[in-house]
This record gives C-alpha cells, structure tokens and sequence, in this order.
C-alpha cells in the first residue's frame, strides 16, 4: 500500500509550496498570507524512486483561540496519527518561535519518524541563518527552497530512507487474502455501504444509522458467497471537503482513501432516490485515478417505482459517462435483491485486474485493427506501430512500440485504448497504454 507522507508546521513556511513542488503541479493554493491552507490536500507523488501520497495541512499555531485555528490543530494531529513519516517545514529566513517548539515537542511525542527542512534557503548566506533552527534539539535540517527546488534532492533521499518497505506496510498478507478479491465499499454517507457489508457478513458488524456519518474506521472481514470468498472492506462516506467535519471525521475519510489503495475492487455505492450525484463521479474519478477497477452500484432501488427506474439508470451512466467503461448493477442492501449480481461484477472487475493478454494473442488482434485503421498521418508523419505488448497487470498497463509517439493523436491513443478493452474484456478496470519509440521516451494515456 502507498506509504503517507504529513507536511506539517507553522503558517506561512511555505509547505504548500513543497507540496506543490513534489507533485508536479498546482494541487494547493499558495498566498503570501498565512493561513491559506485549512484542511487538508491529498495528493499522489513519486519522490526517490517510491510512490506515496504526501498530506498538505494547515499551519500548525496551538496557542491561537481562534476556533479555526483550533481545527487547524486537529487536522494537523489527525494527519500525524494517520502517516508513516512526516515532513516538518520550517522558516530558514528567520528565527525559530514558539510555535516551532511546539510542533517539534509534539512529533516527538508522536513517536513517527521525521525529517525536518528549513525553507526558503536560497543561497548560501542564508544558510548560516537556517543554522539557528538547530537550537530546537533537533539532530539534522536539511536547508532547502521549495520555490527554486534547492537542496530538494537530498530531502528526498532522507525522507523516503524513513519509510517502511513497501510490502511491509499490511503487515505481511495472508494466504487467504491472496487468493480472495479485497473489495471496498465506498460511497458519500448514508449510501448503504454498512448496510451492504451486513448483509454480506450475515451479522450487524458494522453499525447502521439513518444519519449520515455513522462509519469511522474502515471494517475488514472475510466473506463466503455463492462458493467464493471475498475480502470487504466497508469504509467511512466520504462527503465534499467543504462539509468534511474537523477531527474524527476528517480522520476517517484518509483511512477511505488508503482503503482504495488496499483494494483491487471498489464498490461505489450510490443512493438511486438521491440520483447519482457529483460527488459520486469524484470518488469514481478517484478510483480510476488510482487505477483501480470499478464497479457501481445503484442502491435502494427497490423504493424508486418500477416506472422511474429507466429514468435513474440512464441519469447514473450520464453523470458517470467519463468511465463509461464501470458496471451499474441495481441493488438494494435492504431487501438483497441485486447483491449476488453485484458480487459476480466485483469477481470478473477482480479477474480482469490481474488479466495478462498473450503477446501473441494481443499483435495478431492488432494487425487486424491497424490493417483496418492505422494511425492518421499527423505533421506530415505517418506513425507506425511496430508491436504492442501488456507490459503490467493489477492494474493492466500496456506498451505500443511506435516509429513517432509524439505524432500519434490524442483520439487514436483512446481508440487503441477502447480496442484493447473491447476484444479482451477489460469492462471494470481502468487500462493504460504507452506509446513508446524503440529508443526515446513514451506517452501515456
């Protein structure tokens, strides 16, 4: 699983910058005005040759009265509890204050591993100054510029050094676990997730509550159905960050999201009375991001009349049609109508996501599909794809050696993208292919 990575410290450090740096694009707001960056902004990067998602929080200031503030503090308590290494950004330009002590007092308190980094460093001189950091009884700082992206390399070879292996993360999997397909059941709160999971585990497990909320941590067990054995994981609603409540919720919606990366399947929930909505298509969006296959489901349609329903399938593959490739399986976690439906979609979504195409197999299909349609000539170039071959499965990752990648467009890279789908049945699970030339670098899509 994907290790977490907290950037914590006091406002206007410039940790937003560093968040941004290590990502690779503007995925947080960054203002010269402290206090920018309230809740906290999840991201994917990939630092020292590891994957990890980095956690951008709010300034950390514990002696404020100020209420936001105040859930600031809680944010920023929740991350540390929830990482497996934190990033402590400080001032370099200026001298260490209290609030520095503070967070230096509690990570040391938190027991997590930490790497401390004095920013806007941007030439020796100033280094001197960021010197007067290590009176905070800390062993090393690193001094660097999140701006200029000085000193960046060596931060990142000490942070990753902090991080658990990456198979260690589960604590060893179970042969069982390797052979039953890890569900998690997603969805906005008040979906029908925990209701679903107790039908599935035949007993109230997971506790089931009109008002929404009601899951906190996420809820692994070991189900037997119809002569399969499956691994669900039921796990909070996640609701818009704008209405995502200070401390224990927040915290709970980061352990949603590691559920993602811990599964093969992500089942969406989505309330049909209530119509697929945009927070539906943003978790999907998530899911896809993460390349994870994917498998709807229409919940409590057994209350939408029988005259309506038409109405609410066509309304859910309109709000979804951006992975027009998901199942919609109609259910209804009450009644259990549709359940055993649902399940058989999660175990083929699980197959394809291991699914491996024989070379063979894969190029005598595409010389049909070239033969038919070859790449447009684009630039006054005629690319030509030479052999195609999957490259990776869980998830499915696909590589076209071409004469020019950089000349094949947009819409045929989709084109080769929905052949592949089509002829080997890939109907749940998100498939990359890279065009790539015999000696050069390779486009994705």
């Amino acid at each position: 699983m994907t290790a977490i990575v907290a950037i914590v410290g006091r406002p206007n450090v410039g940790k937003s910058t560093l968040f941004n740096r290590f990502v690779g694009r503007r995925a947080a707001i960054v203002d010269d005005q402290p206090g920018v960056t309230r809740d906290r902004n999840y991201a994917d990067a990939h630092l020292h040759g590891r994957d990890l998602t980095l956690v951008d929080t709010g300034g950390f200031d514990p002696e404020s009265e100020d209420p936001m503030r105040q859930g600031i503090v809680r944010h920023v308590l929740a991350a540390i509890e929830e990482a497996d290494a934190v990033l402590c950004v400080l001032d370099g330009s200026s001298d260490p204050v209290a609030a520095d002590r503070e967070a230096v007092t509690l990570l040391r308190r938190s027991g997590k591993p930490v790497v401390f980094a004095a920013n806007k460093v941007d030439n020796e001189a100033r280094t001197l100054d960021a010197a007067e950091h290590y009176s905070l009884g800390v062993a090393e700082i690193f001094p660097i510029s999140a701006l200029h992206g000085r000193g960046l390399g060596r931060l990142e070879q000490a942070l990753v050094a902090l991080l658990p292996p990456p198979a260690a993360r589960d604590g060893g999997v179970a042969e069982a676990d390797t052979l039953a397909p890890r569900l998690a059941l997603i969805g906005r709160p008040n979906a029908g997730k925990s209701s679903l999971f107790n039908l599935l585990v035949g007993t109230e497990r997971s506790l089931v509550d009109d008002r929404p909320g009601t899951t906190r941590d996420p809820i692994d067990c070991h189900i037997e159905r119809g002569g399969h054995r499956y691994l669900v994981v039921d796990t909070a609603g996640i609701r818009r960050r704008s209405r995502v409540e200070r401390g224990v919720e927040s915290a709970s919606v980061m352990r949603a999201l590691r559920a993602i990366d811990r599964a093969e399947v992500a089942i969406l929930m989505c309330d049909a009375t209530e119509g697929v909505m945009e927070q539906d298509a943003r978790l999907l969006g998530l899911c896809a991001d993460r390349r994870r296959a994917v498998v709807v489901g229409l919940n409590k349609m057994d209350l939408i009349p029988s005259a309506e329903r038409r109405r609410v399938r066509e309304q859910a593959a309109t709000a979804l049609h951006f992975a027009g490739w998901t199942q919609l399986v109609e259910v209804s976690a009450k009644t259990g109508a549709g359940v055993s439906k649902l399940l058989r979609a999660a175990r083929e979504a699980a197959e394809e996501f291991h699914r491996r195409v024989p070379t063979a197999e894969l190029n005598r299909f595409f010389a049909e599909v070239l033969e038919r349609q070859p790449p447009p000539t684009s630039g006054h170039r005629a690319p030509r794809i030479y052999f195609v071959t999957q490259a990776e499965t869980a998830p499915p990752v696909f590589v076209a050696v071409s004469s020019a990648p950089s000349h094949i467009q947009d819409s045929y890279q989709r084109f080769v993208q929905n052949q592949i789908r089509k002829a080997f049945g890939f109907r749940s699970v998100p498939v990359t292919v890279r065009f790539r030339q015999r000696r050069g670098r390779d486009v994705s899509t």
